[in-house]
C-alpha cells in the first residue's frame, strides 16, 4: 500500500496495540530511515542519529523504564531518535564534500561561527533536525501500511545507559513502528484554524 503525503497525514494515528508477531523486513526499514535521512537539516550538518532497536532482551528493559508501554516491546522496531549535538565541529567539510571548494570552505567557517560557544543553539538545532525526521518516519511509515507511535513517556536518562548514549548526545523521542493489533483511536478532534494560524502578529 502507498498512499500519498496528503493522505497518510490525514490517516496516521498513534498507535498504542501493535501486532508483537509482525516482523519488520530490513528493506522497508532501510527504506523509511534512508528516505529520513534526506529531511532538511541546518548547515547540512545531519545531527540526527537513529537507533533501531530490535534486540529483544533490551526492548524488555527499555519497557521497565517506559512506564511498562507495550509498544517498546510489541513493535516490530523501535527508533530512539537521538540528536548529535556536536556533530557540527566533527569534520565539517564532509558535509560539503560535493561542492566546490570555494562554497565549501565558506560553509565550513559559517558552521563554526555560527555553532562555537552557543550550547542552547546546539541542542536546539539538534530537536529541530529529530523532529523533522520524525514527522518523515511516522508519514513515511503509514504510507507503507505500518502504524506508528510517537513517545517520550520513558525515562531519559536509564534509556541512554541502556543503549550506551555518548556523552555528547541527546535523546530526543522514540517512535515505535509497526503493524497495529486494533484500530487505533480517533482523532481527538482539531482546534479552529482561527486559534493556530496567526497572521503576520498575535493579537491583530
Amino acid at each position: 500500500m502507498t498512499l500519498d503525503v496528503a493522505s497518510a497525514i490525514l490517516k496516521r494515528r498513534a498507535t498504542k496495540q501493535f501486532d508483537a508477531r509482525h516482523p519488520m523486513s530490513a528493506q522497508d526499514l532501510e527504506t523509511i530511515l534512508g528516505l529520513a535521512r534526506r529531511m532538511p537539516t541546518a548547515f547540512n550538518i545531519q545531527n540526527w542519529r537513529f537507533v533501531a532497536v530490535t534486540d529483544p532482551d533490551l526492548r524488555r528493559e527499555i519497557r521497565k523504564v517506559a512506564w511498562d508501554q507495550p509498544q517498546v516491546t510489541d513493535a516490530s522496531v523501535l527508533l530512539i531518535l537521538c540528536a548529535d549535538i556536536k556533530a557540527w565541529e566533527k569534520s565539517p567539510e564532509r558535509y560539503w564534500a560535493n561542492a566546490a571548494p570555494a562554497t565549501r570552505d565558506i560553509m565550513v567557517g559559517a558552521i563554526d561561527q555560527y555553532y562555537r560557544g552557543r550550547e542552547q543553539v546546539q541542542r536546539d538545532e539538534g530537536m529541530r533536525s529529530c523532529g523533522m525526521a520524525a514527522g518523515a518516519i511516522m508519514l513515511l511509515a503509514e504510507s507503507m501500511g505500518y502504524g506508528t507511535c510517537p513517545m517520550d513517556g520513558f525515562d531519559f536518562d536509564a534509556v541512554g545507559k541502556l543503549i550506551r548514549l555518548p556523552e555528547d548526545h541527546e535523546i530526543v523521542m522514540f517512535v515505535a513502528i509497526g503493524k497495529p493489533a486494533e484500530a487505533p483511536y480517533p482523532t481527538g478532534g482539531i482546534l479552529p484554524s482561527s486559534e493556530i494560524i496567526v497572521t503576520d502578529r498575535f493579537g491583530e
